[in-house]
């Protein structure tokens, strides 16, 4: 019985091999190393994921079941708010946003914070310096936000007139780019 068995699996290690070196290398698909390189890029979620900075925004995108939204196609401009952002709101509310009963009001902040399109930080200049010094940007959430200079650092103003500047701009990813900011924005 033992012998059945090693004959067995010399035989079928041997069909596998034979196997693996019989494949006609015109059926192999060459891809170019660039488009290896794209193809291997992190979504905005995947970024936010692996960053210790944003450990409080993946909990809202959980929370606020945003994860495969923003996991999609794109292309998304992300205006992110790192951890210290959560840390100025008053004690309670991020832990009051994360309860199932108020996913609706997480997800009009969140999406308040994203822009359709990829918008780079010299797009984002350019705009403001080709409207006299201000340029309103529309949200995902429909709300506006308006993004001036002050010191060479990008301002956006939210609709309660509360300021929050991009700190780190342009990390790219997969289906967009994000650009950290140091104050959570509300409509």
């Amino acid at each position: 019985m033992k012998t059945i068995k090693k004959i067995s699996v010399l035989v079928l290690m041997f069909m596998t091999i034979t196997t693996v070196f019989a494949i006609d290398k015109s059926e192999i698909e060459i891809i170019p190393f660039s488009e290896i390189e794209e193809e291997s890029k992190q979504t905005i979620v995947e970024v936010a994921l692996g960053n210790e900075n944003f450990t409080t925004l993946v909990a809202a995108l959980k929370a606020a079941n945003l994860v495969e939204t923003l996991s999609s196609a794109g292309p998304f401009t992300v205006f992110a708010p790192v951890n210290a952002a959560f840390d100025k709101l008053p004690e309670g509310v991020v832990g009051d946003l994360l309860k199932p009963e108020n996913k609706e009001i997480l997800t009009s902040i969140l999406t308040y914070h994203v822009v359709a399109g990829e918008f780079r930080a010299k797009d984002v200049v350019e705009a403001i310096n080709a409207n006299n010094g201000s340029f309103v940007i529309t949200t995902v959430q429909g709300g506006k936000l308006t993004a001036t200079l002050k010191d060479g650092k990008v301002n956006l103003t939210d609709e309660k007139g509360k300021v929050s500047t991009v700190i780190i701009a342009d990390v790219d990813a997969s289906n967009g780019v994000i650009h950290a900011i140091d104050t959570v924005v509300t409509p």
